[in-house]
Parts: structure tokens; sequence; C-alpha cells
């Protein structure tokens, strides 16, 4: 397998930031880690090898982002608005920096990226789709939460109002823009979450965007899986291949 490992100094979040890329060809995704986690948690917690045989074939190449969840949504320490602008610093890299990156690595004169992530990195990459959808053709999310007013963060509905544009079940309701809307339509949408440990309130996120994008007219599949599904890798690495099959064969 083709790897390599980027190092830059990134203008928005001013310090140096690093991806790795799995691949030599196929549809790029940018892959989110699970929450505060890093770059090269896909390759040490198992999943670039569960996923091998898609990347090896040339269907999917990988990119691999930092996080700095520990800054923004885990940053308990400061204020909901001042989270909000460190991770609108981080939107800004990623679409600003790595988009056009991974879209010259690439040499994708057409057609967009694929975003991916379990858990937090899930809500990464289903916020980060709704958002830019001109960048992103859509999602593989497994097992995430969708609003920020959950105890994981320890937001409430009061603090909404200073985080809104980033917590898809609130702004997504609101969005009436064609813009957007024709996008989400034109896209690949895979919302996956398990109903055994650890899941509940993924599975309460994970049916509300399902009404969400039933109401917008959004061809989302979202997928429920069993009561011995648990919020756990081994359980991701089934979802990743079997969504993967289905979307490259």
């Amino acid at each position: 397998m083709r790897t390599e490992e980027r190092h830059w100094f990134s203008p928005n979040l001013q310090r140096d930031m690093a991806l790795k890329v799995y691949g030599h060809w196929g549809q790029p995704f940018i892959v989110f880690p699970c929450s505060r986690g890093r770059y090269f948690d896909y390759e040490t917690m198992g999943m670039i090898q569960a996923v091998e045989p898609f990347i090896n074939n040339g269907k999917i190449k990988l990119f691999c982002v930092d996080s700095i969840d520990a800054e923004s949504w885990y940053n308990f320490g400061i204020s909901p608005s001042d989270r909000n602008a460190a991770h609108e610093a981080y939107d800004r890299y990623v679409v600003q920096e790595v988009g056009p990156f991974v879209r010259d690595h690439c040499s994708l004169a057409e057609g967009r990226i694929m975003t991916n992530g379990c858990s937090m990195g899930a809500y990464h990459a289903v916020n980060f789709f709704l958002k830019h959808p001109d960048v992103f053709m859509g999602t593989v999310a497994l097992s995430g939460l969708y609003r920020l007013d959950r105890s994981e963060f320890g937001l409430s509905a009061a603090d909404i109002g200073a985080v809104y544009f980033n917590s898809p079940l609130n702004y997504l309701r609101n969005i009436s823009d064609s813009w957007y809307l024709d996008r989400y339509r034109d896209s690949n949408v895979i919302v996956c979450v398990g109903q055994g440990d650890w899941e509940d309130e993924a599975v309460a996120d994970t049916l509300a965007l399902d009404a969400v994008f039933r109401d917008k007219g959004v061809p989302a599949w979202v997928d429920f899986w069993g009561r011995d599904v648990n919020h756990d890798w081994p359980w991701w690495y089934r979802q990743m291949q079997y969504f993967l099959h289905h979307l490259y064969g």
C-alpha cells in the first residue's frame, strides 16, 4: 500500500498540522478521527487494515487528518462562542488547506471529496458535508452525535445560539436554500449506528437526522444495526467494509 505523511504550517490554525495518505488512486475521502484523536488513529486502531482491499484495488484513497477537539468542543474551560471560534478555524483549515491538497494530490479536476469518521469523527464528517456540499459529495458516518447540546460536550440548549451553525440537527431543520438542498440530493449520504452498548444517544441523533433528511427530500441511507452492535472498532470495521462494498464493489 502506498502511504505518505505530510506536515505543514497552517495559517488558519497557526501551528504545524499533520495528515497521512493511504492509497494510490480512487475516490478521495477526508477521514476525521474519534474525539481528541490523531491522524494516525485509523491505522493504529486497525481500520486501514480492515479496508485495505479497497485501498489496494484503487477504489478509495484516504486522507486522515488531525483533530483539534481538545481546544474546541472538548475545551470545557472556555465559553461556547470561543469553542465555536476554535472549530471555525479548524473548518477553514480543512476546507481551504486540506481540500485543495486532496484535489491536487488526486489530480481531481472534477468531482468532490467524501467524508468519513466514527463517533466524534462521524459528527465532523456529517457537519463538514452539510456545511460545504460544494466541496464534499457525501459521507459515511458511523455512530455519531449530531447536536452539540449533549452532555458529552458540556453544552445545553441555552448554549445552542453560540454554536448553532456547527450543530447539524439544529441548523439542518431550517435550511430551505435550494443551493444546499440540490447538492445534498445529488450526494452519497450514509449514516449508520448500532443499537448495542454505548450507542443510545447516537441512535437518538441518527433517528432525528433520518427524519430531517426525509423531510428535506434527501435520499440518505440511514442504517440501524442490531442490539448486539456496540460503539466500538470491531463493528466499525464491518460497517465500513459493508458500505464501501455497496459504494465501490
